[in-house]
C-alpha cells in the first residue's frame, strides 16, 4: 500500500478510535450493568429504586458552564498564541514571511473563538450572579 493512501486511512482510523471507543466501552457497561439489574429481578432480590433511577436517567451530572467556556477560551487563546510563536519561529528558520502569515490564519480563528468562549463565560458568570 502506497504512502499516500495508507497515512490518510491511519489518520481517520486512529480519529474514529478515539471517538468509538468509548462510546462503544460506555454502553458496553451499561447493557451489563441492565443484564445484572435483569438477573436479580429474575432471582426475586429486591431493586433500590434510586439505582434505577441512576440507571434510566444516566450518568450526567450538573456542570459550570461558565467554568467550561472559561478554561475552553483560555486554551484556545493558548494554542492561538502557540501558533503565532510557531509562525515567527519558522520565518527566523525559513527566511520566508509567508511561513508566518500561514500560521496568523489558524491563530486568528483560535484567537478568535478564544475570545468568544471568554465572552460567553463572563455572560455566563453575570446570568448565574443574577439568578442566585
Amino acid at each position: 500500500m502506497d504512502s499516500d493512501v495508507f497515512v490518510p486511512f491511519l489518520f481517520f482510523g486512529f480519529l474514529a478510535a478515539n471517538i468509538l471507543v468509548p462510546i462503544w466501552l460506555r454502553e458496553r457497561t451499561r447493557q451489563s450493568a441492565h443484564h445484572l439489574i435483569a438477573q436479580a429481578l429474575e432471582k426475586g432480590q429486591p431493586i433500590d429504586p434510586s439505582l434505577m433511577r441512576s440507571l434510566t436517567e444516566g450518568q450526567k451530572k450538573p456542570q459550570d458552564k461558565a467554568r467550561a467556556s472559561l478554561g475552553s477560551g483560555i486554551v484556545l487563546l493558548g494554542l492561538a498564541g502557540g501558533f503565532v510563536g510557531g509562525g515567527f519561529a519558522v520565518r527566523e528558520i525559513s527566511g520566508a514571511d509567508e511561513a508566518l502569515y500561514g500560521m496568523l490564519v489558524p491563530a486568528a480563528i483560535l484567537g478568535a473563538l478564544g475570545v468568544a468562549f471568554i465572552l460567553l463565560a463572563i455572560v455566563d458568570y453575570a446570568t448565574k450572579r443574577k439568578e442566585d
